[in-house]
């Protein structure tokens, strides 16, 4: 496994992060020992590196996955939409509970709109500043599907890590081409910033072309690490086969390309809009009474599960 430090942090990690969203209840919903084992088993090959959010509830996968595994050097990134000082920091405070660490590699100002919302959230960045002062977080980060945001956060001294959706075909990007995502990542890595991905496989739309989808990530000499959702041993062994410039096995590989994943909605939807409002792709929308989804559009990251007060939307 090949290792990198993020941009101009002192944190050294690995090329493959785990996607830690996949193994929780918006997506999987593994029993917790089962999703720990699937996380374990890829700390034990050499991903030291692994993304989370409060949204994700995955700090009990996460917590246990570091009981049982050789690997204790992981590097823990997660992130939250909270917008106010004393918010962001009973956030930061409850990861490090639940994970049961005194330290979190990265926290990050969850999914970026703009400049604007970035101007909204200017408390909760305050206080993840203060926090890193305080040393229980290494570095401050932005998540984002706007190519706005990475250009926003390059004039910012005070982030330290972007993590932007790139894929081949830039699916989930909201302003902007994959050339346009490109380019403000070029330019932030060359400002110093730590660029780790998301989404290669464009939440499992690409899967037909991972390879293809992987290359094109990690032949970019501006992303340092990779985020990729996995729910199981397979699929951990597979990824970091390709990451450390291995040929997977093809009948595995076979097998992961022909699963089909969809998001789900239960007949007893009310159609009340939450999750409408809640998607940043507008990838769902009520159409007479119920949810329906734009398959072009979804990139399956099951956010929009969260907000559903009836729990009827699931990715299967």
């Amino acid at each position: 496994m090949e290792y990198v430090r993020l941009g101009k942090t002192n944190l050294v990690v690995s090329r493959l992060c785990f996607g830690g969203l996949t193994v929780g209840p918006l997506q999987a919903n593994m029993d917790i020992e089962e999703g720990a084992k699937v996380i374990a088993a890829a700390f034990d090959m050499g991903v030291n590196f692994i993304d989370t959010a409060k949204l994700y509830k995955t700090y009990p996968y996460i917590k246990r996955a570091m009981e049982i595994s050789k690997n204790k050097n992981i590097v823990i990134s997660s992130k939250s939409y909270d917008y106010t000082y004393e918010g962001m920091k009973e956030s930061v405070l409850e990861a490090l509970e639940e994970l049961g660490v005194k330290k979190v590699g990265i926290f990050s100002l969850h999914e970026q709109e703009s400049r604007l919302t970035l101007k909204g959230h200017s408390e909760a960045l305050r206080y993840l500043i203060d926090a890193k002062k305080m040393g229980i977080i290494d570095a401050v980060g932005v998540s984002t599907h706007a190519v706005e945001v990475v250009e926003a956060a390059v004039d910012m001294d005070e982030i330290d890590v972007i993590h932007p959706i790139i894929n081949i075909k830039g699916l989930g990007i909201i302003d902007g081409t994959i050339d346009d995502m490109l380019k403000a990542v070029e330019k932030a890595n060359k400002c110093g910033k730590g660029i780790y991905s998301m989404k290669p496989l464009g939440g499992g739309n690409l899967m037909s072309k991972s390879m293809e989808c992987f290359k094109f990530v990690l032949d970019n000499p501006n992303i340092h690490s990779v985020a990729v959702g996995m729910q199981s041993l397979e699929e951990v062994y597979t990824n970091i086969s390709i990451f450390e410039g291995k040929n997977p096995d093809e009948d595995v590989l076979l097998r992961l390309k022909n699963r089909n994943r969809k998001l789900h909605i239960d007949y007893w939807c009310i159609g009340c809009g939450e999750c409408e409002r809640a998607c940043k792709n507008k990838a769902i929308k009520v159409v007479e009474g119920k949810a329906k989804v734009d398959k072009d559009k979804c990139v399956l990251c099951g956010y929009c599960s969260a907000y559903c007060p009836q729990f009827c939307i699931k990715i299967v």
